[in-house]
């Protein structure tokens, strides 16, 4: 009886172990709990480590050597394919190459509102040598006031926005605005008009979309998602299909808080890519499994909710998270993206 109970366990571990490392499979990737479960890979490869060492100890003990040595093997299997995934998107590579004339760097930091100094935005941003700063959850005042900061350190950008702050519950509160900056030399933009019923934008947090006055450039987007707790999760759904909407052009920067990992977003690319049209930058150059929320944990430990994508017309040449400014204020780490034209 013991030994069929003991055979029972490790069916159920073996198969709980596969779901949580491959949610994807079982098509349960945007399905509480294993939303939750697959966004923080590294504490997967430490549990599972706490599991195979407890294993290997009661291998010492004779009546359950064997039940223990079957999730020993379950607990490295599982530890060692979450270690390959984390290495495969990239555990970190830092800085990026000289800037050419035709370079785009994107930056984006969602700024937690008020936490986050201005001045230190754009001090962070100009130091990027950054053309487009996706700033989630910053209030419109906020970025105008980076704005000027950069201006004055020689940068000089074009505040744009969108915000929920019109409806009720919403006007107290930093999330309910996306701004984005960017500079004059990829010309004028304007945002499109969007209303709050997630009908033309993400459902409870603004997405900003901005496209070229003149028809000449990328369309951008800095994106906010809402997060993924349980009472939200279909409206988190919606926001990234939105979200993947938004990246159907030919020429597409995306940028922000998308609140999912890239995980998550399975089956919602296009021909391969990650999202929509839009391919994750930091997946393509080494930076993929750093996590840029949260600041109190380290980077392979945290969740890389944040990206920057684009399609196929922009070949990302390097990216880099900040995570010299965890002490900022924030609960987000910035990253930023250079950007080549392909072709």
């Amino acid at each position: 009886m013991l030994r069929l109970l003991g055979i029972l366990v490790t069916v159920l571990f073996a198969i709980a172990a596969a779901v949580v490392t491959w949610p994807q499979f079982f098509r349960l990737e945007r399905t509480f709990p294993f939303t939750q479960l697959v966004s923080l890979r590294g504490v997967l490869v430490l549990a599972c480590a706490a599991i195979a060492v407890v294993a290997l100890l009661m291998c010492l003990a004779r009546p359950v050597r064997a039940f223990a040595g079957s999730i020993l093997v379950v607990a490295l299997v599982a530890g060692l394919a979450n270690t390959g995934v984390l290495a495969v998107r990239g555990l970190g590579s830092d800085g990026l190459p000289e800037a050419t004339a035709t370079s785009v760097r994107v930056l984006t930091w969602n700024t937690a509102g008020s936490a986050t100094d201005p001045q230190l935005i754009a001090r962070t941003a100009v130091d990027m040598g950054a053309d487009i700063v996706a700033l989630p959850e910053t209030t419109i005042e906020t970025g105008e006031t980076v704005a000027i900061a950069m201006r004055e350190l020689g940068r000089p950008m074009w505040a744009h926005h969108d915000s929920y702050e019109d409806l009720a519950g919403y006007e107290e509160w930093d999330a309910n605005s996306t701004t984005l900056l960017v500079s004059p030399d990829l010309g004028d933009y304007a945002v499109i008009e969007s209303t709050a019923d997630g009908t033309t934008n993400t459902s409870t947090v603004p997405t900003v979309v901005a496209m070229p006055v003149d028809g000449t450039g990328p369309i951008v987007v800095v994106a906010h998602a809402v997060a993924p707790r349980q009472a939200d999760m279909a409206d988190w759904r919606r926001d990234l299909q939105w979200l993947a909407d938004q990246c159907a052009s030919d020429d597409v920067i995306m940028a922000g808080d998308f609140n999912a990992t890239v995980d998550h977003m399975a089956r919602l690319g296009v021909d391969g890519a990650t999202l929509g049209r839009c391919y994750d930058a930091a997946d393509a150059t080494g930076n993929g499994a750093v996590g840029t929320w949260s600041t109190d944990w380290p980077g392979l430990l945290g969740t890389p909710i944040d990206h920057i994508m684009a399609t196929a017309a922009w070949h990302p040449v390097a990216s880099d998270v900040l995570d010299e400014l965890d002490t900022s204020g924030g609960d987000h780490r910035p990253l930023v993206v250079q950007y080549e034209p392909t072709g």
